[in-house]
């Protein structure tokens, strides 16, 4: 079992930057690939960003390549989204989630822990 706490979240203008953290405890962390979700109003949870367990294989979504970097510290149990050129379209609540696998993978279906996830809002 994994548990996971994003962090990070908040109010910030178009053109602003965020970093999100997600923090995990439970089973060994470092195992598995990580990704980062997002949910609109009234939309279906989307891919974000990707990370394979070494690091190593990164995907993005077309919407945010360029402008948002993802990265992991094993050691610290956490993987990041650093967010910057900040949209109003980049409104949503941010989710963290962990597979077992240690692949990267950009399909929600492939994630077995989930975080509540964290609130991201762009005013324009």
């Amino acid at each position: 079992q994994v548990q996971l706490v994003e962090s990070g979240g908040g109010l910030v203008q178009a053109g602003g930057s965020l970093r999100l953290s997600c923090a995990a405890s439970g089973r060994t962390f470092s195992n598995g690939g990580m990704g980062w979700f997002r949910q609109a109003p009234g939309k279906e949870r989307e891919f974000v960003a990707a990370i394979s367990r070494s690091g190593g294989i990164i995907y993005y979504s077309d919407s945010v390549k360029g402008r948002f970097t993802i990265s992991r510290d094993n050691a610290k149990n956490t993987v990041y989204l650093q967010m910057s050129s900040l949209k109003p379209e980049d409104t949503a609540v941010y989710y963290c989630a962990a597979r077992s696998s240690q692949f990267a993978r950009r399909d929600r279906d492939a994630y077995d822990y989930w975080g509540q996830g964290t609130q991201v809002t762009v005013s324009s």
